[in-house]
């Protein structure tokens, strides 16, 4: 399953309460599906997940997925650290219409390289759907191995991997042990050409929710062999891209599509909204003042 080169893991808006700012839903999506998004990561880390509750998540995965239509796959996230809780809701995301899944290691729990196996080959067989395995050891502590990865990238359904370990001897391993249909996505923003060019498919960014078009054209120049426009891209784009981790994700992004008029900079708890001189800061960067 190929679900595109630019992927983004959507933020999920909020209002001055903290509730899910339901209207805030639909602008937000044709935003980003006109910069280029040909695949939402509904409900993941940028989505603020670990605070959302399971209603909340399916309620997501449903609008997400009325309002993008066919014209772009909805990957819902369903993963936690515990195994039995993210198949059930991958069982119960299937049956919403979404596209596929993804699931991060698990996290605190520190489990083995077996533990690991069994806990995404037990989410993979709650549905016949494609699953995106997505390893950030920065976050959850473990790193998915290589030879872990590989012997999980034959079950049918899982069809890819969002790599954020910053580890390419790793990424490249994999890339070149795996089989042509699993795809390896960049995790880190800053590391999509990189990726790219030791054999990755694309990248499931957060910085698209601003430059979206810029990094659509920046891959495309890639893909069609156009390196050094693509190179110059990669460094013009960089400052922008480490512009969205000046605070704790999503905090910077939601502040500049605040800016842009699509969602409120709302977080919540115990993940904070920027302050204003942050936001002076990103409005320097981004030239949105």
């Amino acid at each position: 399953m190929d679900f595109g080169r630019l992927l983004t893991a959507m933020v999920t808006p909020f209002d001055e309460n903290g509730a899910i700012d339901k209207p805030a839903l639909e602008p937000l999506v044709e935003h980003l599906i006109s910069t280029g998004t040909e695949g939402l990561v509904v409900a993941g880390t940028t989505g603020e997940s670990p605070t959302l509750k399971s209603e909340e998540k399916l309620f997501l995965f449903k609008r997400v997925k009325e309002i993008a239509g066919s014209r772009a796959f909805v990957i819902a996230g369903t993963g936690t650290n515990d195994t039995a809780y993210s198949a059930d809701l991958t069982e119960k995301a299937a049956m919403l219409g979404v596209d596929g899944f993804m699931a991060v290691t698990p996290y605190y729990n520190k489990p083995s390289q077996e533990g690991m196996y069994y806990h995404f080959e037990t989410i993979a067989k709650a549905s016949n759907l494609p699953l995106m395995i997505y390893n950030i050891p920065g976050r959850c502590i473990v790193n998915l191995q290589a030879d872990t990865l590989l012997h999980l990238s034959k079950i049918p359904n899982i069809t890819s991997v969002k790599e954020a370990s910053g580890d390419l001897e790793q990424i490249s391993y994999v890339i070149e042990e795996s089989q042509d249909h699993f795809y390896v996505y960049s995790g880190d923003d800053s590391m999509t050409l990189p990726i790219m060019a030791v054999g990755g498919h694309g990248v499931v960014s957060v910085a698209a929710h601003v430059i979206g078009s810029e990094m659509n054209e920046m891959i495309k120049s890639f893909i069609k062999g156009n390196t050094e426009t693509a190179s110059a891209a990669h460094r013009k784009l960089l400052p922008q891209m480490k512009a969205c981790f000046i605070a704790p994700n999503p905090s910077p992004v939601k502040a500049m599509l605040e800016q842009l008029g699509f969602v409120s900079k709302y977080t919540r708890s115990p993940i904070l909204p920027l302050n204003a001189a942050e936001i002076k800061q990103l409005e320097q960067w981004f030239s949105l003042a």
